[in-house]
């Protein structure tokens, strides 16, 4: 894993879902949120076909190696390598963390969605690049969610692992302080930023908010 990747792994990480923000360019937001602050971004599209998406995802990748930004897939492997991404985000219903690793090499990310401390103790065995814990607070953009932990879930898995931890749902600014405070690397975030009428502002206000990730107390 080379270095410029690993220490993406902190601070804000924004999930580019076009059903969020219907009507509104994917690159535009990218470019808005990569200035400003944001670390990673994260292409996810349920609903388009695979030509749709890689068209999609190839031009999102390009600006995002220019700007410097760890660039993820989710959930498709294949996508990822056909874009040369810098890595994949799985789900618990995904590939197999081990599978994907074969297929991604072993320069590439590969993040791992988790939801309580089972799967947190079982992706410290697999030890992916880094994992997505919760929902922290109700989403804004899923109804079909895990049952929420909150911050004291978000404590409890710290203590459980070193693997950097995005936070994500709903995480707002108003609350984003107190969940790097739990123990967060970084936050993932869709809504708060996606649909923000100012993606610029919106995450600038949000870094601002986030204080350095508090070291795990393993």
């Amino acid at each position: 894993m080379n270095v410029s990747l690993r220490s993406s792994l902190a601070g804000l990480y924004v999930i580019l879902d076009p059903s969020v923000c219907p009507g509104r360019s994917l690159a535009d937001i990218l470019v808005e949120a990569a200035e400003a602050g944001t670390k990673v971004v994260q292409y996810r599209n349920k609903s388009a076909s695979m030509k749709e998406a890689y068209v999609e995802a190839l031009a999102l990748r390009k600006i995002a190696a220019a700007l410097g930004v760890a660039f993820i897939i989710n959930d498709r492997c294949d996508l990822a390598r056909a874009v040369e991404a810098d890595g994949v985000h799985l789900g618990q219903g995904d590939l197999p963390y081990g599978d994907a690793r074969k297929i991604m090499g072993v320069g590439k990310l590969i993040g791992l969605s988790t939801h309580n401390p089972d799967q947190i103790r079982e992706a410290d065995r697999l030890k992916p690049d880094y994992v997505g814990f919760g929902p922290i607070f109700k989403p804004g953009s899923k109804q079909d969610h895990d049952p929420v932990v909150g911050l004291q879930g978000l404590k409890q898995v710290r203590r459980l692992t070193a693997l950097p931890i995005f936070a994500i749902g709903g995480i707002t600014v108003e609350n984003v302080g107190d969940v790097m405070q739990a123990g967060a690397n970084g936050v993932a975030v869709i809504s708060a930023i996606v649909a923000a009428a100012d993606v610029r502002q919106a995450v600038t206000n949000f870094v601002a908010r986030m204080p350095p990730p508090v070291s795990p107390a393993l």
